[in-house]
């Protein structure tokens, strides 16, 4: 038994979402084990969907792989706009049209319909969630408005609260915009400090690239080739740097476990901790820090270490 797709209504008339599922390798054995397995959804961030996360294959093992091994049914999504998942119609017209498409309260609609489809299949009464970058935003306004379906939450490289600057607010944004290449293996590099050794080979992002571009039918037919994605999430980002946060930290019950790279430029050590102590509510909570790690490092040489301590907490 290998991965599992699906396809569900989501929250928008005539828009589906897509879902996939890798069950637990004892689940897949020839001779299964009595005990249920765990089930953790993966939700990803602002720029590539789950099957370029979670699910890609570096060397032939992804995190995936890892969480099925250690007996977790492993889930993961892509919200409307992202991979295998229907487009907004919005994004068929020019992006100046309209206001930036799958903000963090539209992506919360549209994890609820997913985390209650999997409790349905799979007869549970709740599950765990590992969120990426924005996708704790979403994550996070469905765990506080839905306390009793979430076991354990993993923040991977989360976006935090910042205070607003004097005379400063957010700035606003059209409804969608195409990432290229170079856009990514500029994320890539970017925080690697310049006398270290790069954190992931240009053979990984090579291989990976081409993936992210059939992630997106029309991504080669443009001049440079990129991919369409929804805009909400950057919106979402820079309100909350400039102190607007989408969903209340104080308001979630579950354990948490901040996860992020030394080198992450997108949550400094003072948003961690400003996170960290926010969630007043959490009966266990952990902050932990990896070396050598970007806010990418889930696609980098340190990755392994990441999977072991998400394993360790969800376990």
């Amino acid at each position: 038994m290998n991965e599992q797709r699906f396809r569900i209504p989501g929250p928008r008339d005539g828009l589906a979402l897509s879902l996939t599922r890798l069950p637990a390798a004892s689940v897949r054995s020839t001779t299964p084990k009595v005990v249920l397995p765990k089930v953790v959804l993966y939700v990803h961030g602002a720029t590539f969907p789950s099957a370029l996360s979670i699910a890609y294959r570096f060397d032939g093992r992804s995190w995936r792989d890892a969480l099925s091994d250690a007996g977790f049914d492993v889930w993961g999504f892509d919200f409307y706009g992202f991979g295998s998942s229907d487009r907004y119609p919005g994004m068929d017209l020019p992006a100046s049209e309209n206001a930036p498409l799958c903000d963090a309260e539209d992506g919360a609609r549209q994890l609820e319909c997913v985390v209650r489809f999997i409790l349905g299949h799979q007869n549970i009464t709740r599950l765990s969630l590992i969120s990426h970058s924005w996708g704790a935003m979403p994550a996070g306004l469905f765990a506080a408005n839905h306390p009793a379906l979430v076991d354990r939450w993993v923040l991977f490289a989360p976006i935090g609260r910042r205070g607003p600057r004097r005379y400063e607010t957010a700035p606003t944004f059209p409804a969608w915009r195409i990432v290229t290449l170079e856009d990514q293996w500029k994320r890539f590099v970017e925080d690697v400090p310049a006398h270290e050794p790069p954190v992931l080979s240009r053979r990984h992002f090579e291989a990976w690239s081409e993936a992210y571009l059939d992630s997106d039918p029309d991504s080669r037919q443009r001049d440079p080739a990129g991919v369409k994605v929804p805009l909400g999430p950057f919106s979402d980002i820079l309100k909350a740097w400039h102190g607007c946060l989408p969903y209340d930290p104080g308001q979630v019950r579950a354990p948490i476990a901040i996860v992020r790279g030394e080198w992450d430029g997108l949550m400094l050590d003072d948003d961690a901790r400003r996170l960290f102590d926010a969630f007043v509510q959490s009966p266990l909570r952990r902050d932990i820090k990896i070396g050598r790690a970007t806010h990418l490092m889930h696609l980098e040489t340190m990755r392994t270490a990441l999977w072991q301590e998400s394993i360790a907490f969800l376990t």
